[in-house]
């Protein structure tokens, strides 16, 4: 019986996590490479998976580059 003992846990991403998410499969894997990680670690992340907080960290700023870079094309 689910949540007798305890309640269920529930992954709670980050606003980047969801913005990485909704990117494309194809986008997602280059700035997974940028990041030198895999696309696997990458969609854990973005899911709010435990990862290595190294690989949180290059991810992260590889998406805040790209959202940069998309915003700076944009105006």
């Amino acid at each position: 019986m689910r949540g007798f003992l305890q309640p269920s846990l529930r992954n709670n991403p980050t606003e980047s996590q969801v913005a990485f998410a909704k990117l494309s499969r194809h986008r997602r894997a280059h700035l997974a490479e940028a990041a030198q990680t895999t696309l696997l670690k990458a969609s854990q992340w973005a899911r709010g998976e435990a990862v290595a907080p190294a690989v949180a960290e290059s991810l992260e700023q590889q998406l805040k580059a790209h959202e940069a870079k998309a915003a700076k094309k944009s105006s």
